[in-house]
């Protein structure tokens, strides 16, 4: 009689209520996630000193006042590419994995978990790694002048992101009741 008293009573607490916000907590961090990502794939600021901003696609210089664009003659080929490909590669997995996600709330059998988007999140947190790795270790291991900038830390933050992302995932199951 209590039980029934409390669970109609407009004040307490209710397990549907957690449930949709947990759920909505997850989809605004994978929003703000995918939105690091592609920030730190496209900003031009992973490498900057006074006078040059670099990116993953071309260098900025300050000739007077003015920027100028150029490309990134000075940097090996084979590592740049990598670096560019799995940055993309990182976005398009985030963006797939949240369009699964939300595709596998309204066709999951009930009890099941999201591995699928899991995975995909977790191939994704692999690609950002990667791309943040090799660009610690290859393009700038020999710079004394300047730093890594903004773009090079959302990488590292998405990382972190993704990765906590896909450990949910994977750990997260579809209500049965």
């Amino acid at each position: 009689m209590i039980y029934r008293r409390i669970r109609k009573s407009p004040n307490a607490f209710s397990f549907q209520k957690a449930t949709m916000l947990m759920l909505a907590g997850i989809v605004v961090l994978h929003i703000t996630t995918i939105i690091l990502l592609l920030v730190a794939t496209i900003d031009n600021a992973w490498w900057v000193t006074d006078t040059v901003s670099t990116d993953l696609w071309g260098r900025w210089e300050m000739k007077g006042s003015v920027w100028h664009y150029t490309n990134l003659k000075d940097y090996p080929e084979e590592y740049l590419q990598t670096v560019q490909a799995t940055s993309v590669l990182a976005c398009i997995f985030a963006i797939l994995a949240l369009f699964v996600f939300v595709a596998q709330l309204f066709t999951l059998p009930k009890g099941q978990r999201f591995t699928f988007t899991g995975i995909l999140q977790l191939i994704a947190c692999l690609c950002v790694m990667i791309a943040a790795s090799i660009y610690t270790a290859e393009l700038h291991s020999t710079d004394k002048q300047g730093g890594y900038g903004h773009s090079y830390v959302l990488a590292w933050i998405s990382f972190v992101f993704t990765f906590l992302l896909a450990i949910t995932y994977l750990v997260l199951r579809k209500k049965s009741e």
